[in-house]
């Protein structure tokens, strides 16, 4: 009986998984982090009696939060992608031999 094999795991693959997940995590901590800012602005200024400033909470509050958390998502899924790479191909090296 012939084994068919799937040519192993590539390379070209993990760019494209990674930036695509950093992306997709860093524009979700990004939402998250503008509707918690948002909220609290409202309610510092509902508290002081002043006008809510809005651009406070997208540029010192959600932004540096997103760009941490895109650099965190980053470096983990870059690590976590070569991992399983180097998995599979020693896994596939056990395979072809046995």
């Amino acid at each position: 009986m012939a084994k068919i094999s799937s040519g192993g795991p590539r390379w070209i693959g993990i760019p494209a998984r990674v930036f695509a997940m950093t992306f997709v995590f860093t524009l979700l901590s990004f939402a998250v982090a503008l509707l918690l800012s948002i909220l609290g602005t409202v309610v510092y200024s509902q508290v002081k009696h002043v006008a809510p400033n809005l651009t406070f909470a997208y540029r010192y509050i959600a932004f540096p939060c997103a760009i941490t958390a895109g650099t965190i998502v980053l470096v983990l899924s870059l690590a976590m992608e070569i991992r399983h790479h180097r998995q599979q191909k020693t896994l596939e090296g056990i395979e072809r031999v046995s």
